[in-house]
């Protein structure tokens, strides 16, 4: 049976590929904030900081 990618112990059927409810919300968390992320290069919209952009427009 494997390990468990978020601790190293080994996986639970129930909780598979991790060992315990805890350890898939962890993984869980680490997607929804962005934690994991495919390398790649940034889109010209990425590439520009966000407050830049948004620093000469006008407030409503």
């Amino acid at each position: 049976m494997a390990n468990c990618p978020i601790c190293g112990k080994e996986s639970v059927p129930q909780y598979r590929p991790f060992c315990s409810r805890r350890c898939a919300d962890v993984d869980l968390g680490r997607w929804l904030t962005g934690g994991y992320a495919i390398p790649g290069e940034a889109s010209e919209s990425e590439s520009e900081h966000p407050d830049e952009a948004d620093r000469d427009a006008p407030l409503h």
